[in-house]
């Protein structure tokens, strides 16, 4: 038996209306009463997905800036790991001049974006309230946990990756949470790591959590888990990294309950 169940939100738990369904609630909750651990594991900001906890009356560990930040069941900070100050001045000036990709930035307390698209990033439907718009000459780059770039034009994305890379290797680790969506977070943070650290301190190890995921931030949790899960409807990058990893059903199709629901209650 899995003590800890680990899911990423966008693209997993969630459905593609950005919405948890009744029969998730459902099978969530009851995890809980047979004292098994759920944590959610999102590149999303922490404003964000307690707003999703609170709704599920489930308290417990969040990583969120994927694995950047680490919260407990009281929503205290117990880890951050933050970019340098030379990233992030790199990172905001880097595509500064072009119109088809808009910057974000997350600090401790707030997320800040470049400028409003509406058209091409999804988290602005659902959350239209929670972000602020920052101009170049006085945004805060103290503690930012994560900046993330998206943009209508995956091949945009996908040239920018290779080149913050090329630009700082090791110091930087680089994903799509989506195709639209392309996320620097700091150099040996992670998802997986992030969960190593929660499950010690609920006296666990990597081997007792099962994870699900659908993007390329998810693969080191993937992989590190006892078992991970890979979402059909994940990136087809994701399933060429860890071809030995099961593929279950999609988000449209409420996989991730449905599965736990199988294992834990079958």
């Amino acid at each position: 038996m899995f003590y800890i169940v680990a899911s990423d939100l966008d693209g997993t738990l969630l459905t593609p209306d950005n919405q948890l369904t009744s029969f998730t609630k459902k099978i969530l909750r009851l995890l809980t009463t047979m004292k098994v651990h759920f944590i959610f594991a999102t590149g999303r900001h922490r404003i964000n997905v307690i707003k999703i906890r609170n709704n599920l009356n489930i308290y417990d560990y969040m990583i969120t800036s994927n694995g950047a930040r680490i919260y407990d069941a009281n929503d205290r900070l117990i880890a951050s790991y933050n970019l340098d100050l030379e990233i992030i001045y790199d990172l905001l000036s880097i595509v500064q001049r072009d119109p088809h990709i808009v910057t974000n930035l997350f600090q401790q307390n707030e997320w800040l974006i470049g400028r409003f698209q509406y058209y091409h990033d999804f988290f602005f439907q659902s959350f239209h309230s929670d972000y602020k718009i920052y101009t170049i000459d006085t945004v805060p780059v103290d503690a930012v946990s994560k900046i993330y770039f998206s943009s209508n034009s995956y091949q945009k994305l996908f040239w920018l990756e290779k080149k913050i890379n090329a630009r700082w290797g090791s110091r930087v680790n680089v994903s799509f949470s989506l195709p639209t969506c392309l996320e620097v977070i700091s150099g040996g943070v992670s998802k997986g790591y992030a969960l190593e650290l929660v499950a010690n301190l609920l006296g666990y190890q990597l081997r007792d959590c099962i994870s699900f995921g659908d993007g390329m931030n998810d693969q080191e949790m993937l992989a590190m888990t006892g078992k991970g899960c890979i979402m059909f409807n994940a990136q087809q990058r994701l399933k060429d990294a860890l071809p030995c990893l099961e593929v279950i059903g999609s988000n449209k199709n409420e996989a991730v309950p449905y599965y736990l629901k199988y294992m834990y209650f079958h």
